[in-house]
């Protein structure tokens, strides 16, 4: 790739080792399951914890550079607000760090804050805030930096659906207008399909999976991204091989038929899901499907019960395997 834009590869021992690259003005999903080194990647190219290899931002590599002195801006999934300051110094303390004039930092932390729409909170302190008001100074305070890159880890967790919502159209207006890096760490599909122009997938501290958020979607290779799109997905020798839930056939006796692909487990869970209740059945590999609420109360489903699924070989879709090297 150019010099522009964001080049990894590097390794925090013990924890995450990762390689890939992402263009200026691109948002780059990082999803994975708890463990997987998303939150390790993101405070190594922050510089808050050591980590070995390269990490090249528009040319000049982050690794040998202080935290301060990386054009980096970080948000916590915790918001990490200092609680004595407003909302305006908060977001001024950004630029402070990096020695902008106080009357300066201040113009910023005003603009970023009109921008997030809070122009009338700025003299509140975080305890004076919702959740969604103090995330949003949050992100304010990365973006009042300039930063070349913007490190999200986890913006939207523990916020209310409905605010959620609110603050990702409010964070997809601005990252369309910023023309550096944007590296997002989510657990949620929604934020990587509507937010992400790229997805990179971890796996036990490694790179399972790299490509478009339809891509990623529609050919998933790991049982977490599976379950975050909601597919079954099984792994054998040659690839790859997924199906719907609903495609997905539960009785309580063995089903006949040889153009069928069959398991037998107890059920783990049933959730309402839509028009459905969604099941989560601890076959091997375990397995979701979708039945209705009438399907329920007949068969007598409930957590425990032996069940068997099966789908149909038309319904399966089969892909290819990791390339070599991945």
């Amino acid at each position: 790739m150019s010099a522009g834009g964001l080049e990894v590869d590097l390794e925090v021992p013990g924890r995450v080792r990762a390689a890939f690259s992402a263009r200026p003005g691109r948002v780059v999903a990082l999803i994975g399951p708890n463990g997987a080194g998303k939150s390790s990647l993101v405070h190594a190219l922050a510089g808050l914890v050591p980590a070995q290899g390269r990490a090249h931002l528009d040319g000049v590599d982050l690794l040998p550079l202080s935290a301060r002195e990386r054009e980096v801006g970080l948000v916590f999934q915790d918001r990490a607000l200092f609680p004595h300051l407003t909302a305006r110094e908060n977001v001024a303390f950004g630029p402070r760090s990096r020695g902008v004039p106080r009357r300066v930092a201040r113009e910023r932390a005003d603009h970023w804050l009109g921008r997030m729409g809070l122009p009338e909170l700025a003299g509140r302190r975080p305890r004076q805030l919702s959740g969604g008001q103090a995330q949003r100074v949050a992100i304010a305070r990365a973006l009042a930096t300039e930063p070349r890159l913007l490190l999200l880890d986890e913006p939207m967790a523990g916020l209310d659906v409905g605010v959620a919502m609110a603050l990702r159209l409010e964070l997809a207006r601005h990252l369309r207008d910023y023309d550096g890096v944007t590296l997002l760490v989510t657990h949620d599909a929604i934020d990587a399909l509507t937010l992400a122009d790229e997805v990179v997938v971890l796996d036990e501290g490694r790179v399972a999976q790299e490509g478009t958020p339809d891509d990623v979607a529609a050919h998933p290779r790991t049982d977490h991204v599976a379950r975050l799109v909601g597919l079954n997905v099984l792994r054998d020798q040659e690839g790859f091989t997924s199906f719907r839930p609903r495609d997905v056939t539960v009785s309580l006796r063995r089903p006949e038929g040889s153009a069928r692909l069959t398991w037998s487990g107890p059920v783990a869970s049933a959730q309402q899901h839509g028009d459905a209740v969604r099941l989560l059945v601890d076959t091997r590999p375990p397995l979701l499907a979708d039945v209705t609420p009438q399907a329920v109360a007949e068969l007598g489903i409930a957590p425990g019960r032996e069940v068997w699924l099966s789908v149909k070989a038309t319904a399966v879709r089969r892909y290819g395997a990791v390339p070599e090297g991945r």
